[in-house]
């Protein structure tokens, strides 16, 4: 296992990212349709064609998910997704003369405010929605600043893309892949230690466990300008056969990692989203392997935003906050060889 979304046969994910915009999108596609709904805990998403995926809807499965950049300017990059799956769809023979329809769902980010050229006569978005469709693979999901995390940023520190995967007790297989760009933090007031520390494995995140003290700052309320909006997106799936209505269960527990790795979140600034995915290659779960599922559901979320925050790039971006290794590596450093 690779310890990223990609764990989960059938699942494969592709990135795409200017950095002079300091901007990017990245997708996750299905070799088969996949059973999904979703969640939305924030007070501003910026999302595209999420309504059909309530469980009274019609269509109970899609072809691709999209995370971007570019707030709704970024919505654009769903129609770059839909021109690759269109020209696969009508390479593919007719067997039944139904007219088939990618089904394509996005969430967006705010990266707007990060510095950078944001100025462009055509949004770039759907050209990068294409690149990322193009580009998808079953390998191992990069970490920090790629794709969807390529600006993103927390209240203290830079954002980033990061994916983690597990197997429950009972062999199925769960994986997420978030974008945190959220309003509030996902470390501890102003140390270096993660909100996410308890979920921790195998020292993926630099292996400092949880804050020592319950500093006074820990619990000061810190978010960014108001000027600012922010989210955290992603996708956390099983390869358990899951209904609608039990998908839409699983993206609710990934919201509840959301809430373990960003404190605060689900803020009126937030756009917090969650999809939940199925891919039935296993059999459907009883009530105790389910509820399993839904425990490591929030378990992999937690530890895939620190992982996405951990891994942001070392770039020295002008108005934008540092990352966790530009400000924090040299004292996991020194700790580090104090435990040695």
């Amino acid at each position: 296992m690779s310890g990223s979304l990609t764990d989960i046969t059938g699942i494969t994910v592709g990135h795409a990212q200017d950095l002079a915009r300091r901007t990017g999108v990245s997708v996750i596609r299905f070799s088969k349709p996949a059973v999904a709904s979703i969640s939305v805990l924030g007070g501003a998403p910026a999302l595209r064609d999420t309504a059909l995926l309530e469980p009274e809807m019609m269509v109970e499965r899609i072809h691709a998910i999209v995370l971007s950049g570019g707030s709704v300017y970024g919505l654009d990059a769903a129609s770059g997704v839909q021109t690759v799956l269109r020209k696969e769809f009508e390479s593919l023979p007719s067997l039944d003369s139904k007219i088939r329809v990618p089904i394509v769902v996005q969430a967006s980010l705010f990266d707007l405010a990060n510095g950078g050229d944001k100025t462009w006569q055509t949004s770039p978005y759907a050209q990068l929605g294409e690149e990322a469709a193009y580009a998808a693979s079953g390998q191992a999901v990069p970490q920090g600043t790629i794709g969807v995390g390529t600006g993103a940023t927390t209240s203290t520190l830079r954002g980033g893309a990061g994916s983690a995967s597990m197997v429950t007790s009972h062999g199925y297989t769960v994986s997420a892949f978030i974008a945190v760009n959220a309003i509030g933090s996902a470390t501890v007031g102003k140390g270096p230690y993660f909100w996410s520390a308890p979920f921790e494995q195998a020292r993926e995140f630099g292996g400092l466990g949880a804050a020592p003290t319950s500093a006074e700052d820990a619990l000061r309320l810190s978010i960014k300008p108001d000027y600012v909006a922010g989210t955290t997106i992603g996708v956390v799936a099983t390869n358990a056969t899951l209904t609608p209505i039990q998908a839409k269960r699983l993206a609710i527990l990934g919201q509840d990692g959301v809430a373990r790795g960003v404190f605060p979140a689900h803020l009126p600034q937030d756009g917090d989203t969650i999809f939940g995915v199925s891919t039935e290659e296993k059999p459907a779960p009883e009530l105790n392997a389910f509820c399993e599922i839904l425990q490591a559901a929030t378990i992999v979320t937690a530890r895939a935003i620190a992982l996405g925050v951990y891994h942001a790039a070392v770039l020295g971006w002008d108005r934008c906050v540092p990352s966790w290794q530009e400000q924090f590596a040299g004292e996991y450093q020194a700790n580090a060889k104090e435990r040695a």
